[in-house]
């Protein structure tokens, strides 16, 4: 499964927002400082579809704050 989320970093709460067309946006605590907020994005996104960080991918948009995240959700 791709999704396209749209990543906040530097925010006061930690939060997933889900738009109409179905891609994400993020809020995340960390700063977009060493890969800190791409960190705490794997994480959290682990935790809402419920499937290990290493299943998780990003496949574009590394240093911005629009990504094309892959999740391989079949076990």
């Amino acid at each position: 499964m791709q999704k396209k989320v749209k990543v906040k970093p530097n925010s006061k709460l930690q939060k997933i927002e889900e738009q109409i067309d179905g891609s994400l946006t993020v809020h995340l605590k960390s700063p977009p400082v060493n890969g800190k907020a791409n960190e705490e994005l794997l994480k959290i996104l682990a935790e809402k579809f419920d499937v290990p960080k290493s299943y998780i991918r990003i496949k574009s948009g590394l240093s911005s704050r629009q990504k094309l995240i892959e999740i391989d959700t079949e076990i």
